[in-house]
């Protein structure tokens, strides 16, 4: 009998990267008679993520619209139609029994061709306002996975299944690995550790605020590991050769997040839905600093979410070069309200969520 097969679609970022990977290996450990396909955008994240996880993708020329007017935008009909008959032959060629979309601009191509020869598909919203491709494919889905709420506003109710985020198991996986992380990092024992996760593409004005506070964080002896993104890479690397700040460790992208999550003290991350699934997994003090930009400022949603429950606390991106400073160094010194952070957002993960979204991709088989 052959196997079964898979395609899943999607990426552009972490947010939507880990996610895919988290399902296509959810569905390796149900059964490994399933041959997994992903297709992504040429050029961004998920055709260097995905290869690096272990999995074959193939590549459309697709990419978003632009909000401001720019000559870019004139090429997105072309981009548009060539991907639809690109996943066209990826889909008549690979054959697959069911097509998992999880946002991104591949995804929108992919399963609109999917839908078209009549694949079963589903999606995975991650957020608690959808993104543009998966609102304009809601109505011809067969399944809906979603992490929040009251999503019967952007899709068919009778479609959605409640499942939360899935988190990729080897990420949250960071019991006794505190040596592991400190050797990896070169950390000291004794000392505090900060986390700065900007997303997987870094965050700016999380950057200006952490090079703005730095002497004084530094001051305290506490040691950081700061994830900067490519664009702030270079600024931070030179920064931290003055021997003051031998404790800080610079990384552009940090595969191995289960160590980072291992060694922190404290977590300053933006409020997307995946970083949020992941602390509340792994259960650390978090100050939030939601991007502003998200679509609907979901983000900020997401992280008052957390901080109405007292599971966290949150920082305006706005507010963040004069004040993150101060937040930090209040939150170290208060090991109660740590204690009582960590305790309460326990009780907002989801452990599970990536079987219960493979339980409805089997159900689609």
């Amino acid at each position: 009998m052959p196997n079964k097969k898979v395609i899943i679609s999607g990426g552009g970022t972490g947010g939507h990267i880990f996610p895919a990977i988290a399902i296509a290996n959810a569905i390796k450990r149900r059964s490994d008679d399933v041959d997994i396909l992903f297709v992504g955008a040429k050029g961004r994240m998920e055709m260097r993520m995905v290869p690096d996880a272990g999995y074959p993708i193939k590549g459309l020329w697709i990419s978003g619209i632009q909000r401001r007017i720019t000559w870019k935008n004139l090429l997105f009909p072309l981009k548009l139609i060539t991907s639809l008959i690109k996943a066209s032959f990826i889909l008549l060629r690979f054959k697959p029994d069911v097509v998992i979309g999880v946002g991104g601009y591949a995804s929108g191509p992919t399963l609109k061709m999917a839908n078209r020869f009549k694949i079963p598909t589903l999606i995975q919203e991650q957020n608690s306002y959808p993104g543009i491709t998966n609102r304009w494919l809601a109505k011809e889905i067969n399944t809906v996975c979603v992490a929040y709420e009251n999503m019967d506003k952007y899709f068919p109710e009778e479609k959605i299944v409640k499942t939360g985020n899935p988190v990729r198991v080897d990420v949250i996986d960071i019991e006794g690995k505190e040596e592991e992380a400190r050797n990896f990092f070169g950390l000291d024992a004794d000392k505090k550790t900060i986390l700065i996760i900007g997303g997987s593409q870094g965050a700016l004005s999380i950057n200006k605020a952490i090079h703005r506070h730095l002497a004084s964080l530094v001051a305290k002896d506490y040691q950081l590991i700061w994830q900067t993104g490519r664009s702030y890479i270079e600024e931070a690397t030179v920064l931290v050769q003055d021997p003051t700040y031998k404790n800080v460790k610079v990384h552009q992208f940090i595969k191995r997040m289960d160590l980072a999550y291992a060694s922190a003290d404290l977590v300053i991350s933006r409020a997307g839905a995946i970083a949020i699934a992941e602390l509340c997994a792994v259960q650390k003090p978090v100050i939030f600093i939601p991007l502003p930009s998200a679509a609907e400022d979901h983000q900020t949603k997401n992280a008052m979410a957390l901080v109405n429950s007292n599971s966290a606390l949150m920082v305006k991106d706005t507010e963040a070069p004069e004040i993150l400073g101060a937040h930090i160094l209040q939150l170290m010194n208060d090991l109660d309200k740590q204690k009582e952070l960590k305790e309460n957002i326990k009780k907002h993960a989801s452990f599970n969520a990536p079987e219960m979204i493979v339980n409805e991709v089997f159900k689609l088989m």
